[in-house]
């Protein structure tokens, strides 16, 4: 947290020095910031801000990939006559833990085309999901939940 605060700073700092308030001045200065305290810190090992800015961006990228494939996916099989929709529901074996990170999960697969996050068991182990597309192989889709959203979330927040 103090090295997030210490970027800001900095911004604040690059956008006085310059005397120029616009949004590309700031995202300049963050990242010139950004990069000036990770030449401090490299060494430092438990300089987890460093790891964790590469990898929310990772997630982001990640999740707008899963948002535009299942929209496309769904307005092709919209406006085809035919329909390849086999819909049904899937218990996905849960690695997160938190209840933050089983929520943040839950959100991240209902704001995605085509799935819908229905219930967590008991334990908290199982988190139940409606899809709209499940393959022959049932694995196959639980596999994609978890290895795409649940890996690069748990990166982020872990």
């Amino acid at each position: 947290m103090k090295t997030f605060i210490s970027n800001i700073f900095l911004t604040m700092v690059w956008v006085m020095l310059t005397m120029k308030l616009s949004y590309e001045n700031i995202i300049f200065g963050f990242v010139v910031s950004y990069f000036v305290l990770w030449g401090i810190q490299r060494n430092n090992k438990e300089a987890r801000y460093f790891k964790m800015i590469p990898k929310s961006i990772d997630f982001v990228w990640c999740f707008i990939k899963q948002v535009v494939v299942g929209s496309v996916k769904l307005g092709y099989d919209i406006i085809t006559p035919s329909h390849y929709m086999k819909p049904g529901i899937v218990a996905v074996p849960l690695d997160a833990k938190t209840d933050l990170e089983i929520t943040m999960l839950a959100n991240a697969i209902t704001l995605t085309p085509g799935t819908t996050s229905i219930a967590v068991s008991e334990d908290k182990c199982t988190l139940y999901v409606y899809c709209v597309y499940i393959d022959d192989d049932k694995q196959k889709t639980i596999d994609d939940i978890k290895n795409t959203l649940e890996k690069k979330l748990l990166e982020v927040i872990r």
